[in-house]
């Protein structure tokens, strides 16, 4: 997990709970913002204590409709945030109508404060557009991505579920705004509230940093490289027998300099490391979601030793295969 703001001392009982701003823009994705305060309610409820305090807000203060059509009541505009420890930007549909010159100096004007500030779905563009994610990693909806990266060249954009860079915090949407909240609580009070908080939201499991989201990749990199859509489509339709590279190149018409020269433009690594995380990322899902002896991991994601695959597989996760398989059970 990348360093986040240090809030260990709210664990203490005499200290005060962690209070968390959202910001909502006109059409926000209702279930992506409710998924994130569900989790904080649910924190409070199994400590028997408020951990987190939460207020809503707009940028005038007015009510706003989600993009479901359904409106919730509000506290205050974005200038009276000031309590916040913790501000969350939920974004939704048609985010660019809503980026303007007020938004960005508000949010400007709260960035100064050294807070965290955070975006849930397309929250994410209001952050970037206002220039709070220059030099930090950051994330966005699967739909957004291409788009996303063709707008702000610059930014380290990735297609994680969610991403934790120091004091920004970024999220896809969906769901992943739950996993976003249970990593950030991880932080504060620890990891057996979350495994506590998890159960009730009946999730098989956390997600971390580490999962990818699962979209289509012409979404990822735009519809216009049908070449490196058809490499990528062979590769995952052959995880437990590996092609070479030349194969791949060969089977899709090109050369592997110009295979290597794709990937590297638009998934920004190596053709060969594309396809091993591809393949760790089958026998991650297969460790936690069946009780497949890890040699068979191994031998059905195209590796022909337990050691290499145990290495392969601490280098990118952090911990070796039979570790993951402990702590699923």
């Amino acid at each position: 997990m990348a360093d986040v703001v240090d809030y260990s001392a709210l664990n203490a009982d005499a200290d005060p709970a962690l209070h968390v701003s959202f910001l909502l823009l006109p059409e926000y994705t209702l279930s992506a913002f409710a998924n994130a305060v569900g989790i904080l309610r649910m924190a409070n409820r199994l400590r028997d204590k408020t951990l987190y305090t939460w207020s809503l807000h707009s940028l005038d203060g007015e009510p706003l409709i989600s993009s479901s059509g359904l409106e919730i009541s509000l506290d205050d505009s974005l200038e009276n945030t000031d309590h916040a420890n913790i501000l969350m930007v939920c974004g939704g549909y048609s985010i660019k109508k809503y980026c303007d010159k007020r938004l960005v100096d508000g949010l400007r004007k709260v960035a100064k404060r050294k807070i965290p500030i955070g975006g849930i779905c397309t929250g994410s563009y209001a952050l970037a557009f206002a220039g709070l994610l220059d030099g930090y990693r950051c994330t966005i909806h699967w739909e957004n991505i291409a788009s996303f990266r063709e707008e702000f060249p610059k930014l380290d954009i990735s297609s994680s579920l969610f991403v934790i860079d120091r004091d920004r915090y970024t999220c896809s949407g969906g769901i992943s705004s739950i996993d976003l909240m249970l990593n950030l609580i991880a932080s504060i009070h620890g990891h057996q509230l979350v495994q506590q908080i998890s159960e009730q939201f009946t999730c098989d499991r956390v997600r971390t940093e580490k999962d990818a989201q699962r979209a289509p990749l012409k979404y990822l990199i735009g519809a216009s490289q049908p070449k490196l859509v058809d490499a990528v489509t062979l590769m995952e339709s052959n995880i437990e027998e590996p092609l070479t590279l030349d194969e791949v190149a060969a089977y899709v018409g090109i050369s592997r300099r110009q295979l290597e020269r794709l990937f590297n433009r638009y998934l920004h690594c190596a053709p060969s490391r594309y396809y091993l995380e591809l393949r760790l990322s089958r026998a991650r899902l297969l460790l936690l979601q069946t009780s497949i002896p890890v040699i068979d991991v191994a031998i059905s994601c195209g590796f022909s030793t337990a050691p290499h695959f145990s290495k392969c597989y601490s280098d990118l996760y952090g911990k070796p295969p039979s570790s993951e398989r402990r702590v699923l059970r």
